[in-house]
């Protein structure tokens, strides 16, 4: 170990003197990668920090009780106000009018306690006693804007006008969440006499409770529940204040983490190439080493002790990068963002980006530096610039590179949220390289045969572009890997996107209705249809009873315990009811006879009763309204979300449902150019029923997919920007060469605009072949997850497939041409004399 510290320390301090000559790529790849996944860690640190410390702000109290289509019990009501000080507040979907104008807005009734924590931001300033004395409002900005409407002006919540008191800037308790409209910010009390509020109407009741310094929540929850179990009450507290949020940050930074870590990979392939370019300079060295009598182990030890100084060190320009800059940029970062954020150096995530980094590193350089103990002493009789070594690593260095492999993927499995993606991306950059490999292989071979191709006659800079990428220098494995890695990345996440964006913008909007329509009293079902029967431009109105329910036990045991997490646990669910399956189609047992009136039988969802672990016979209790039903699953039947139309993951018998209030739900398709008709005739008739436009929530969909793939692409461009690194530095590894190949040329008689023209073939051909493995790999990586992780039809998106493959191409000839002038401005008689 000291002489293996003894040579390397005089031999790292040459190449400190020397500028760290050739590893000025292996320390940018490295850096690259590492600044990547830690500034992403700290983002997302920093945002998690803030959700954590201002929870009970963004919760709206220390404790929140949620229930659904319900006001808590007065025996509820009395235990809350014995916890704290309590604000009730109701939620519902209504459609805002003024001038002729419509919009949905999401409103939110409060009372006079409310806001427990914080306060709202209004335009203007005026106090909220004010704003909302009496029948006035406040709206957001958008749906403001939308109906054209400020302060002063009239706006219609049902049967019901309101006078606009102020702008809604910012609510302190608005975590952030997808909804379908605006907010619209009312008193309860002021709802009166606008027919929002009725039996069955959709709506959910959240209760804030501030509790006393020193209370317990985990012990006020248990009690609660001891007490309200199974009431449908879905307990929060400040500690978990927008989860929601915090989840699918959580998610987006897992995604861009691995996304980090593929643009580590390519990183791998410069640090590869830059430690195989040293090793092969260095070649006489340690031939000189071996013959005074350096052992294999010393002389591997030396070097390895040089690489891993400077992957320390490059690992060390990463974080200091990938820390500056979300420091940097927090003003910009916290402004742009609705939810708190709280930037700081945390060394947890610096930690996972510097733990991936040195493992990437010692993965890639590995093969390389074994390579070590093939260089012979006999090297130093021989052509010493031949290269370091040849052949397959020993036994002993193969097992290394396989614990390598499973350590990096293994620890980001155990730090990412998601193992299954971790797995599948691992397997997915595995994959590709692998391919990418076969393919350099492939290009090679097939460069020869056409080098020596009787087309070629005649056509010297082809052929001299053929003939130098099936040459016996690695530059045309090192562009394929790295290029095509980097575009590997892009492809796959531009394909998804697209086929994303064409299902969302496209193809739904094709088979979905044009509106849906909430809180159809029973009575009103028939005015209801014959107003839209009058229009002229709807058809297809379908109807059905509307309920919601949440599942809260299978087959006598709490649901969360026999199916975990699933979705269909989450929160309600619609419930409907039923005589007979009309277009439903059973897949298994039998619908209840009609007019049955036994105990309660239900038909649940095909797909999601096999993942809850469902059977005919099977039992699920699903409390509607505070009351729970207990019913035996008779059959199964098939729902179609993808149509968008009305589909119910539960159908119950109508004796089970009878007497609980209820309101209808209704879909209905319309002519584009009467939508705005649609819409005031229903408002007019019947100003309690709220119309949900598909259109808007298709746009508003698109919208948080465009901002997710913006920022998946953010990432993705780090690894293309990586590769492109490795570009530049293989093509400046390539200059001795190329200068060498270009005074032979011109010895020969070819003019410099042949040379230039055949190194940019070679740069070109090299680039588009990348481009076109990418794209394959690519594509059926994308293909794999349209199709089986979001089980929609894919198609190739042409447009951005040939702009890869136009994107490898293009970067390959400027890297190429970067360092091309050299080689045509040297003189061949310098350059042959120097060589001999």
């Amino acid at each position: 170990m000291r002489a293996a510290w003894r040579i390397a320390r005089r031999e790292l301090a040459g190449g400190f003197r020397a500028g760290l000559s050739g590893f000025r790529v292996f320390l940018l790849c490295l850096a690259l990668g590492v600044a990547a996944i830690a500034a992403i860690g700290l983002t997302g640190e920093a945002i998690d920090r803030g959700l954590k410390a201002e929870g009970a702000v963004l919760l709206g109290g220390d404790a929140q009780i949620t229930l659904t289509y319900r006001f808590a019990t007065p025996e509820e009501r009395a235990w809350m106000d014995a916890a704290g000080r309590v604000s009730e507040i109701a939620e519902f979907r209504s459609l805002a009018r003024a001038g002729g104008e419509g919009a949905l807005t999401q409103v939110k009734a409060v009372d006079g306690a409310w806001p427990l924590l914080g306060a709202p931001v209004l335009d203007p300033p005026i106090p909220l006693e004010e704003a909302l004395a009496g029948d006035r409002v406040v709206l957001a900005p958008e749906l403001a804007a939308r109906l054209d409407v400020g302060p002063g002006d009239p706006v219609a919540l049902g049967s019901k006008e309101y006078e606009v008191s102020a702008i809604l800037v910012s609510e302190p308790d608005a975590a952030v969440d997808f909804g379908l409209g605006p907010r619209t910010v009312i008193r309860r009390d002021a709802l009166a006499g606008a027919g929002l509020m009725t039996e069955g109407t959709l709506f959910d009741s959240a209760y804030r409770i501030d509790l006393p310094p020193g209370a317990d929540p985990d012990a006020l929850r248990a009690g609660f529940e001891a007490r309200f179990g199974g009431s449908g009450a879905r307990w929060q507290d400040a500690r978990d204040g927008a989860p929601g949020v915090a989840e699918f940050v959580r998610t987006l930074e897992d995604f861009l983490i691995l996304v980090g870590l593929a643009g580590l990979a390519v990183g791998g392939v410069g640090v590869s190439a830059a430690v195989r370019a040293y090793l092969a300079r260095k070649t006489g060295v340690i031939a000189t080493l071996r013959t005074l009598g350096a052992t294999r182990g010393t002389v591997f030890l030396a070097y390895v002790m040089q690489v891993g100084v400077l992957a320390l060190l490059g690992v060390a320009l990463g974080l200091v990068l990938g820390a500056a800059i979300p420091l940097a940029l927090a003003p910009v970062i916290e402004a742009a963002l609705p939810i708190p954020a709280r930037f700081a150096p945390y060394p947890a995530p610096l930690g996972e980006a510097a733990l991936y980094g040195l493992l990437a590193a010692a993965l890639f350089a590995l093969p390389p530096l074994a390579r070590t103990e093939t260089v012979r002493p006999a090297a130093l009789y021989r052509d010493a610039a031949g290269g370091g070594g040849a052949g397959r690593p020993r036994a002993r260095y193969l097992v290394a590179l396989a614990a390598l492999a499973a350590a990096l993927v293994g620890i980001a499995a155990l730090l990412q949220g998601n193992r299954v993606l971790t797995l599948w991306v691992a397997g997915g950059v595995a994959g590709a390289l692998l391919a990418l490999t076969l393919a350099a292989w492939g290009l090679r071979l097939l460069a020869r045969r056409l080098a020596r191709a009787r087309a070629m006659r005649g056509r010297p800079a082809l052929r001299t572009a053929f003939g130098a990428i099936a040459g016996p220098r690695e530059e045309a494995g090192a562009v394929v890997l790295s290029l095509g890695l980097g575009l590997t990345v892009l492809a796959a996440i531009g394909q998804i996107d697209r086929n994303l964006q064409g299902f969302v913008r496209g193809a739904l909007p094709e088979i979905t209705p044009s509106f849906f329509f909430l809180d159809i009293q029973p009575d009103q079902l028939e005015r209801f249809e014959a107003v839209l029967d009058g229009t002229g431009a709807v058809d297809e109105i379908e109807a059905a009873p509307m309920l919601r329910g949440i599942i809260t036990g299978i087959d006598g045991r709490p649901a969360a315990e026999v199916a975990g997490d699933h979705w269909v646990l989450q929160g309600d669910r619609g419930v409907t009811y039923a005589a007979a399956p009309g277009a439903r189609e059973v897949t298994e047992g039998a619908w209840w006879p009609e007019g049955y009136d036994g105990p309660p039988l239900v038909s649940f969802s095909a797909d999601e009763g096999r993942e809850l672990g469902l059977e005919l016979g099977s039992t699920i209790t699903v409390n509607i309204l505070g009351r729970g039903v207990t019913a035996e699953i008779a059959a199964f039947h098939e729902v179609d979300f993808a149509t968008g139309g009305i589909g119910f993951v539960m159908v119950m018998d109508p004796a089970a449902l009878q007497g609980a209030p209820h309101t209808w739900i209704a879909t209905a398709r319309a002519d584009p150019g009467a939508e705005g008709a649609v819409l005031r005739a229903v408002g007019r008739a019947l100003p309690n029923v709220t119309a949900v436009s598909v259109r808007d929530a298709v746009d508003r969909a698109a919208e948080v997919i465009d901002g997710i793939a913006g920022a998946i692409r953010a990432g993705a461009l780090v690894t293309l920007v990586t590769g492109f690194a490795v570009l530049l530095g293989a093509a400046a590894a390539g200059v001795g060469a190329r200068v060498f190949e270009a005074a032979i040329l011109r010895t020969l008689g070819a003019e410099r605009g042949t040379i230039l023209l055949s190194f940019a073939l070679r740069s070109a051909l090299l680039g588009a072949a990348a481009g076109a493995v990418a794209l394959v790999a690519g594509c059926l990586g994308a293909w794999g997850v349209v199709t089986f992780v979001m089980q929609a039809d894919y198609s190739v998106a042409w447009g951005n497939a040939l702009l890869i493959v136009a994107g490898g191409a293009a970067m390959t000839l400027l890297a190429g041409l970067a360092f091309a002038w050299r080689p045509l401005r040297a003189r061949p008689a310098g350059v042959l004399r120097a060589r001999d």
